[in-house]
């Protein structure tokens, strides 16, 4: 018989967002004291979590899970022929976590068909799953599931339906955990080969102190209203709209223009310092 991986008791992968081989935005530094490998984030706490302004003026918040590249990453869910809903028990399996050549927030869903035979979690990573040749689908479907420590909390989303807990998954035998957010049902076309370019969408955003000023743009952090966290960064879409993407094509203007911007539409007067400067998750988790 083959041997059943028990969740329960397998070693927890070492997950680290802030170190130097995965931040970008948000590196740890004895200044800004962010937590360890393994110690749980609170993303409801600034800097993770922003207050803007929505397309039509609305007040928006978002969470900020730093840069990544626009490709996305495979994950792998298991299904008994036939059946519309994963093999009951089996945990999800991913190649990469945060920190190794081509991970990703935002994972390519495939579909793989195991035996009616099959016991949930006798696979617990992906070579082993490759080495099976089970047949594959690479299905058209993006989600947005970044990888945290055990116990990182992230107390909003923007249906109310969607779960706010962490989800288990497999990697390299291995436990890591992951949120997943599900404002919008991310779809693509899919390539001839290799994994889809993840859907973008805009946001302009402006910084405390210039980015071609020393000391400026990110580290400065964002302009915010006296006395307020609110921020004057500007996302062109929310999750209702058609073309809504949690991750953002970053542009930043000018911040002598904060005071006058006010929605989209205003965005388009300011001075644009730059275009595309970065591409970052964060997904819309809550609208006023």
């Amino acid at each position: 018989m083959p041997e059943v991986h028990n969740p329960d008791e397998a070693q927890k992968a070492s997950v680290d967002r802030f170190s130097e081989s995965f931040g970008n935005l948000f590196v740890r530094t004895s200044e800004n004291d962010f937590p360890g490998p393994n110690e749980p984030i609170d993303f409801d706490q600034v800097p993770f979590i922003t207050q803007g302004i929505g397309p039509n003026g609305e007040i928006v918040k978002y969470y900020n899970f730093d840069v990544l590249p626009i490709k996305s990453a495979p994950i792998y869910a298991l299904f008994k022929e036939g059946e519309d809903t994963p093999v009951q028990g089996q945990l999800n399996i991913i190649d990469v976590i945060p920190g190794d050549e081509g991970y990703n927030d935002f994972w390519h869903v495939h579909k793989v068909t195991v035996p009616d035979d099959y016991v949930a979690n006798t696979i617990a990573g992906a070579d082993d799953l490759m080495a099976k040749n089970y047949p594959m689908e690479r299905t058209n479907l993006i989600v947005n599931c970044p990888v945290v420590p055990e116990g990182s909390t992230a107390d909003l989303r923007f249906k109310a339906g969607e779960s706010k807990g962490l989800v288990s998954g497999w990697y390299k035998n291995q436990v890591v955990f992951y949120f997943s957010f599900e404002e919008k049902q991310l779809t693509v076309d899919i390539p001839a080969e290799g994994h889809p370019n993840v859907p973008l969408s805009d946001i302009l955003v402006t910084f405390n102190i210039n980015p071609d000023q020393e000391g400026g743009g990110p580290p400065s952090g964002f302009v915010t209203e006296p006395g307020s966290e609110q921020a004057h960064n500007v996302p062109e879409t929310l999750p209702t709209d058609d073309d809504y993407s949690p991750f953002w094509s970053v542009n930043v203007y000018d911040n002598a223009d904060f005071d006058n911007v006010s929605d989209w539409e205003s965005t388009q007067n300011a001075a644009i310092l730059g275009q595309g400067v970065a591409l970052v998750n964060c997904p819309i988790v809550d609208v006023e």
